[in-house]
């Protein structure tokens, strides 16, 4: 297999480990906890989402953990943008990426977002224009890309007309999500071998969850075709509210444990990863799914 040298890995738990979770963790403990992760060597943390409190109250203090977390030179803060006032306080905050997102089938998106597909892109193209004008990178979320919990099975053409409207919109970076954890290594293969044709894979990125066990699995065979960024949660914290069944997102401290035990250098200290791990279980009040973490206990 043909295995990179580097690798970028993009923390995600703040955001999408935290939007889910019934226990509010205070916002004087989340700048803390990202503070922790911004110490681990990790280059991009996505922080919080700017959305209405009233459908994510786990994130109902995004201004003021954006403003208050230590900022450390040479990471990348990003946050997710629904619409023109979420990218307005965005921008009060100075996130330095804005992460717009979408479903890639109608049934989901109209759950997550309350419009149709038809309806979304107009909007996420006005918000990534607003948001380059104003200097920041993008980036997009494709949601349910290999499966949907409402719809079944996602038709790859579908992928490609809705990651091209994507980029046409001028996005720098195009995240896959596998939003149920439904992947399996032979479907991520036969995806990218569409999607590579049409895109770079320096311009990809893949966010698996880890429902069904599957997700480093499918990592390496996304490595051997050449994507070289991922998302991940530390501890595998995560979920998607409105993704019945969707459990957390593929652990950091696992992928890490992996990807440096193959030699291939992510920059991260596992160490102090898992002291980040250690932390938030503890302000959850529950034990978390990582491997790396049980294993940390243990010793």
């Amino acid at each position: 297999m043909n295995w990179p040298s580097n690798i970028t890995i993009k923390e995600v738990g703040p955001r999408d480990g935290l939007q889910n979770e019934r226990t509010l963790i205070s916002t004087e403990d989340k700048i803390k906890w990202i503070n922790l992760l911004s110490a681990s060597g990790l280059k991009h943390i996505e922080i919080t989402s700017f959305v209405n409190p009233k459908w994510i109250p786990a994130l109902a203090d995004s201004i003021q953990v954006a403003k208050g977390i230590n900022r450390v030179e040479g990471v990348s803060y990003s946050a997710l943008v629904p619409n023109q006032y979420g990218l307005s306080h965005a921008l009060e905050s100075n996130i330095d990426e804005v992460a717009v997102f979408m479903s890639a089938t109608e049934a989901h998106n109209k759950n997550n977002i309350n419009k149709s597909i038809d309806q979304t892109i107009p909007i996420l193209s006005e918000l990534v224009k607003d948001a380059t004008s104003a200097g920041k990178k993008t980036r997009g979320y494709l949601s349910t890309v290999f499966g949907c919990p409402y719809e079944g099975k996602v038709a790859i053409d579908q992928v490609i007309r809705l990651s091209e409207s994507l980029f046409d919109m001028g996005i720098d970076e195009l995240s896959l999500g596998d939003t149920i954890g439904k992947a399996n290594p032979r479907q991520v293969e036969v995806l990218l071998s569409t999607l590579l044709k049409h895109f770079p894979a320096d311009k990809l990125a893949l966010h698996f969850h880890d429902t069904r066990g599957t997700a480093l699995a499918n990592i390496l065979i996304s490595l051997d075709m050449g994507i070289t960024t991922f998302d991940s949660s530390v501890g595998g914290l995560g979920g998607c509210p409105y993704a019945p069944g969707a459990s957390g997102n593929v652990a950091t401290d696992d992928l890490i444990y992996m990807l440096d035990s193959m030699g291939i250098h992510t920059g991260i200290n596992q160490k102090k990863l898992l002291d980040a791990a250690k932390y938030i279980q503890k302000k959850l009040g529950k034990s978390l799914n990582s491997h790396s973490l049980k294993v940390y206990y243990s010793g």
